[in-house]
């Protein structure tokens, strides 16, 4: 049995600053495969694979249900366990739940947040496909209904690699452990209200494609709420803008993470 998450580190320099990297759910570390030769110049980076996905398969404690607090505490004795005591953080999609978790737990162990494709409401499109996902686990292979996530998520045809990609990684969870990951709704509903409306302290850059059509509005909302909050939109793009329009991602992000940070951002 494992007793950590299976990762990668790629070191720059003891000084240098670090990157944590964040997948979504159904996802592994290759959601990040065009971030790593942009970023490594500059920073440490440690890329993970949450619990069942990729590689990070038979981790002990094991759990007949997952909620949020599981899933953060993973990551959190990951870094623990490497030293590192202060990050920038990327998520993509569910990831950016995991992020304000990991904010709320342990914030001084966060620099800069970077939420990419992120999920900040649970709008009438996302309660409808969670709700059905329950009833249809019943009647369909889970790999079917990743299938069907996966085409209400990137539609289009310039969505096509990512929508490709998304699906390969997915069928790494086992029908169990889908199972296990789709029980977090119980969670999930709770703390998208609850990070919301909470002070966001932290600097956060939010990223979007102008098409992702499902989380898009909310995240325009939450930008505007929070004074900390950064909107960047690209336009002809989905969901996984960081694989989509990764060379445009690269060059945004890098530059936010080195800019310095205002004289009254809260460390």
């Amino acid at each position: 049995m494992k007793t950590h998450l299976h990762h990668v580190v790629h070191p720059l320099h003891p000084d240098a600053e670090w990157v944590v990297f964040i997948h979504g759910a159904g996802g592994s570390m290759v959601t990040w495969k065009y971030q790593v030769e942009a970023f490594r110049p500059y920073f440490n980076l440690l890329l993970l694979d949450l619990r069942d996905h990729g590689l990070s398969k038979d981790l002990s404690p094991e759990y007949d249900n997952y909620d949020f607090d599981i899933v953060t505490e993973d990551v959190l004795s990951l870094l623990d366990h490497l030293g590192i005591a202060r990050a920038h953080f990327l998520s993509m999609s569910l990831g950016s739940v995991i992020l304000q978790k990991l904010d709320e737990k342990r914030p001084e162990l966060i620099d800069k947040m970077v939420m990419a494709g992120a999920v900040f409401k649970a709008t009438w499109k996302i309660r409808l496909f969670v709700h059905t996902a329950k009833l249809l686990n019943y009647l369909l292979p889970y790999r079917v209904m990743y299938d069907l996530f996966s085409w209400i998520v990137l539609p289009r045809d310039n969505h096509a690699f990512s929508r490709r990609l998304f699906r390969l990684q997915s069928r790494r969870l086992s029908p169990s452990e889908y199972l296990k990951w789709v029980g977090l709704y119980k969670d999930f509903f709770r703390l998208l209200h609850r990070f919301f409306n909470r002070e966001l302290r932290k600097m956060s850059l939010v990223v979007m494609g102008a098409e992702d059509h499902v989380f898009f509005r909310a995240a325009k909302r939450f930008a505007a709420r929070h004074q900390n909050a950064h909107l960047v939109v690209f336009d002809q793009c989905g969901h996984i803008c960081n694989i989509e329009q990764y060379e445009r991602f690269n060059q945004t992000v890098v530059e936010w993470l080195l800019a310095p940070a205002p004289a009254n951002a809260v460390a």
